[in-house]
């Protein structure tokens, strides 16, 4: 039996959403790590005092910084992250109420072109 044009439409538009969804959970996943990545090594900052020598990767090069200002830039990142993190939590969220709301609009068109017809077993006498 053959798919009606518009719930294949909209079976082509939950595969897209899907793959969505999928890239959005990568890219927290990514940030998570960057925020452990950050966390530890302000964390090793925090350890230090103020007259330890920092260097901060630039490129392939390590430049010599000011301590405080090491510090300053680290917490700015890991604020800065943790915001990127919560918003696209926000947006996984959306996307996946989405999908859930497509998948039962597909499934309800789904069972209403292919659900047997009653009109055949009514008699007009």
């Amino acid at each position: 039996m053959e798919i009606p044009e518009n719930i294949q439409h909209q079976l082509n538009q939950f595969q897209q959403l899907q793959q969505q969804a999928q890239a959005v959970t990568m890219q927290i996943q990514n940030v998570e790590i960057q925020v452990q990545e950050t966390e530890k090594a302000l964390e090793e900052l925090n350890k230090t005092d103020a007259n330890t020598e920092v260097f901060k990767q630039a490129g392939s090069l390590l430049i010599k910084v000011n301590y405080d200002d090491a510090v300053a830039d680290m917490e700015e990142k890991l604020e800065t992250l943790k915001l990127r993190k919560q918003t696209m939590a926000r947006q996984e969220e959306r996307v996946m109420k989405k999908l859930n709301e497509m998948q039962n609009s597909i499934q309800a068109a789904m069972q209403g072109t292919f659900a047997p017809s009653d009109d055949d077993d009514e008699d007009d006498d």
